[in-house]
């Protein structure tokens, strides 16, 4: 069962979020945060897998205030997706000036307070009790650390992929974290050693697994990146994370 509802940003600014509920009793919430692409139907149908495992689910939409509505994410995912070079690189400048809004440090600001306020929603949910994870994609995966160190009810997070916080927010996480990598992933590969380091000094009980043949976005069935092994190991493991930091139905 799912509906899309309509939320306020702690500025007051509205903001859409796509709510996945079980047909069994919940046995805890998530916070899903989206790729770079936006809430497109790829992240709803991800929401409506977790939702069959028991969670209720809200996937807010944060990029559309950053420029980037779903529809245009879409657009954008096919234009970086394409088998044709040409598209790609046709595509590039139009994905920069895109996401240039997305990039500045207010934005940031703005999306860590939409989450919570995502937070506030699921927490009304029956069955969540306060059993709250976060999971994200990419840029999600990044919003996933972030809010994770902003919001002492999150109790476990799986970010994919993302960029882990600064020092500073990474002594504010107190919820175990599950970070799934590809190994052809350079910029994140080249990060991880510093971030086990500060993980490890800020007594963050922090686990990265690494699939050393998938590349970034390896989750996404409908990319060009999709690794089906990596993604069927990976959601193995979250799941079994989930029913260890949130408890089994």
């Amino acid at each position: 069962m799912s509906e899309t509802l309509s939320l306020n940003a702690p500025d007051g600014e509205a903001f859409d979020a796509y709510l996945a509920r079980p047909e069994q009793p919940a046995r805890g919430g998530i916070v899903l945060v989206h790729e770079i692409w936006g809430l497109t139907d790829h992240i709803k149908t991800v929401a409506d897998r977790f939702a069959g495992e028991g969670y209720v689910v809200i996937a807010p939409d944060i990029l559309s205030h950053g420029g980037v509505e779903p529809a245009l994410g879409q657009e954008l995912f096919g234009l970086m997706n394409s088998a044709d070079e040409a598209a790609r690189t046709a595509g590039q400048p139009r994905m920069r000036e895109a996401l240039a809004a997305s990039r500045a440090p207010e934005y940031a600001e703005w999306a860590v307070g939409a989450l919570r306020a995502a937070t506030d929603r699921l927490a009304d949910e029956p069955g969540v009790d306060g059993r709250i994870a976060t999971i994200g994609f990419c840029f999600g995966g990044t919003y996933a650390f972030l809010l994770t160190a902003a919001d002492e009810r999150i109790r476990a997070a799986a970010p994919f992929y993302g960029t882990a916080p600064d020092e500073a927010r990474i002594a504010r996480i107190t919820a175990p974290i599950l970070a799934l990598y590809g190994g052809r992933d350079p910029a994140l590969m080249d990060a991880l050693p510093g971030v086990r380091t500060q993980m490890r000094d800020a007594g963050v009980d922090f686990t990265p697994v690494v699939y050393d043949d998938a590349a970034h976005a390896f989750f996404n069935d409908t990319g060009a990146r999709y690794d089906p092994d990596a993604a069927a190991d990976a959601w193995q493991r979250v799941t079994t994370f989930l029913q260890t930091t949130l408890g089994a139905a």
